[in-house]
């Protein structure tokens, strides 16, 4: 897709959506759509805030795990629902953001099958190893993957996600090059490098630190700008490669026509619910800071996240023609 395609498409996410009744009543189960199996990240964020939604907008919270192509499954589910406010895609930068630059022909169209509803949380992610593998630091892997070009591999997601999008921008600053293994979510990747078939990920907290402290997994720098405060005896990435920083991040979007007091309601009651004590310190010693953002806020903010992208995307390579 051409930059100026792919930038509209954000900007115009940001756009009201179509008029309808001003009414904000809920009458049945609310639908949660993720694009990947549960047990990663977002699901993980997803099941920490649906019982307070649940109570918060008067009905259920199902979490609806539609793994497949890199959460494009998923997300076309979501753009073909009924615009009631009934149907929520839970999405993460790849699904958002990143899929629209590296798809020729999708199924669906951001710009015009979804209207934004609020940035729920970033998220910290990790360079972590198999214990087994010979690496300790930064620089232990560069030197390693500079010995054994395209032999050393690494677990994401799905491709674009932003395992696969940290990995992709280290190999371009690094000067080195690891194997992309793509996985249909997070938690079938965690099983492939806590069983050794692979051996590095750079993987969310959410779901990495708890191997981290059982020893399944060593974590070797954080993807931040500063250190974690849930790990913070291990350097930074950037420590090695000045100017390298990866910020992973969840956001909700609705069918395009939800009415907007609907879509204001839905984001409303997300942030009141983000602000709970008991749901930000749960989700922040998990890794994942809540945000709870405006509908414009939220759109202002993936256009300026796809911008960074475009360019690590095209020093890739990984532009995908279907």
């Amino acid at each position: 897709m051409r930059r100026e395609t792919a930038v509209a498409l954000v900007i115009a996410l940001s756009l009201p959506a179509v008029a309808a009744p001003a009414q904000t009543h809920l009458a049945r189960p609310i639908r949660v759509i993720i694009g990947f199996p549960p047990g990663g990240g977002i699901d993980i964020v997803a099941r920490v805030m649906a019982p307070r939604l649940t109570e918060s907008l008067g009905q259920p919270i199902v979490i609806d795990n539609r793994p497949g192509a890199g959460g494009l499954i998923g997300t076309d589910l979501a753009a073909k629902a009924a615009p009631d406010g009934h149907t929520v895609f839970f999405g993460t930068i790849g699904n958002l953001s990143v899929n629209p630059l590296l798809y020729s022909r999708l199924s669906f169209d951001m710009a015009r099958d979804f209207a934004p509803v609020t940035h729920v949380a970033s998220v910290s992610s990790a360079l972590l190893v198999h214990p087994a593998f010979p690496v300790k630091t930064v620089p232990d892997l560069i030197a390693v993957a500079r010995s054994k070009p395209g032999q050393i591999n690494f677990y994401s997601s799905g491709i674009g996600g932003t395992p696969h999008l940290a990995a992709e921008l280290f190999n371009l600053m690094a000067g080195v090059k690891l194997t992309h293994v793509p996985y249909q979510g997070s938690a079938p990747g965690l099983v492939a490098i806590t069983g050794g078939h692979v051996q590095v990920t750079f993987g969310a907290l959410l779901s990495g630190l708890p191997l981290i402290k059982s020893g399944r997994l060593r974590g070797i720098a954080t993807l931040g700008k500063a250190r974690s405060a849930l790990l913070p005896d291990l350097p930074t990435v950037a420590d090695t490669l000045p100017g390298y920083e990866v910020i992973n991040w969840y956001g909700m979007v609705v069918p395009k026509a939800t009415p907007r007091p609907v879509i204001a309601r839905l984001q409303g009651e997300v942030a009141k619910v983000l602000r709970l004590p008991e749901v930000r310190d749960n989700l922040v010693a998990q890794g994942a800071e809540p945000v709870g953002s405006t509908p414009g806020e939220f759109a202002a903010f993936m256009k300026t996240d796809m911008a960074r992208w475009e360019k690590v995307i095209k020093e890739a390579g990984i532009g995908i023609k279907n």
